[in-house]
């Protein structure tokens, strides 16, 4: 059994399982350490693979290897060739993940009700269907995923530097980035619902954090490829989330503090001391 590991941020080996038995014996790797073998769809932690997990349970017992040792560890043998191990994992940067992903809804939100405004719609009739709050960010997963197939990332994604790209740095299918949206749409954000989508988001922060990347790549065999950040791409992101959460105010912010002012004599006498405030007309 050949495998090789990430030691001090490089890829080395490949070694023998005996021999990284006997380091693991040595206390020189930890659980966490990286590990690779013919077969495997990427990077794993030693504790993840039954045989290395059991040797770590001796130590934590205090117990003695059952075998003996076959010697010194050789030294590490550097892998440079194309027939090694997968690339190192890519940093998570989940930070960027997050504003990158509620930039592209915040962008499209003030798109839609915009449209809405311009178009003539009901704005107080749709703030009150919960119908319409549900499927309202079913179009934006739709674009989505042809953004991700065609480009390999969103507006968002862009302007924060990240990708999305298979294990092995091809683009994803049409197919396979539907699913993705589709996932993160319900499993990620929640639909973008109220509570749903805090509690959808915490949950999904918890197991990224475990597996090293969110659940929805995990599953789809993905990773986001993270480039560098640059000010004015930071610039660019608070310009554009500030821009996108005015546009949405201006349109529907009227009809919440009319609602609010019709349960509230106060907030309605505050609003009639306002020079410009006119109530918004009824749908």
């Amino acid at each position: 059994m050949e495998l090789w590991l990430i030691l001090d941020g490089e890829k080395s080996g490949p070694f023998q399982d005996y021999e990284i038995r006997s380091r693991i014996a040595a206390g020189e790797l930890t659980r966490e350490t990286p590990v690779w073998q013919q077969g495997m769809a990427g990077w794993r932690t030693l504790d993840e693979i039954s045989l290395f997990a059991g040797e770590f349970e001796r130590i934590d017992q205090g117990g003695e290897d059952d075998e003996p040792s076959f010697g010194e560890t050789s030294p590490a043998r550097r892998v440079t060739d194309r027939a090694g191990p997968p690339p190192l994992p890519v940093a998570p940067a989940f930070a960027r993940r997050f504003w990158a992903r509620w930039l592209d809804i915040q962008t499209y939100l003030a798109v839609w009700w915009l449209g809405m405004w311009v178009c003539g719609r009901p704005i107080d009739a749709a703030l009150n269907s919960v119908v319409l709050m549900v499927v309202q960010l079913v179009p934006w997963f739709i674009l989505e995923a042809i953004l991700l197939s065609r480009f390999g990332t969103t507006p968002g994604k862009w302007l924060l530097g990240l990708s999305v790209e298979n294990m092995d740095g091809s683009r994803l299918s049409l197919g396979a980035a539907t699913l993705r949206s589709f996932r993160v749409m319900i499993g990620g954000i929640g639909f973008g619902w109220g509570l749903l989508a805090l509690v959808c988001q915490a949950f999904s922060f918890y197991t990224a954090r475990r597996l090293g990347r969110p659940l929805w790549d995990y599953a789809g065999g993905h990773q986001v490829r993270v480039g560098p950040l640059i000010g004015w791409r930071i610039a660019g992101v608070a310009v554009g989330m500030s821009i996108a959460v005015l546009l949405q105010m201006a349109v529907i912010s009227p009809y919440i503090l009319d609602h609010a002012a019709e349960n509230s004599r106060a907030i309605e006498e505050v609003l009639e001391k306002i020079p410009f405030w006119h109530q918004p007309e009824r749908e």
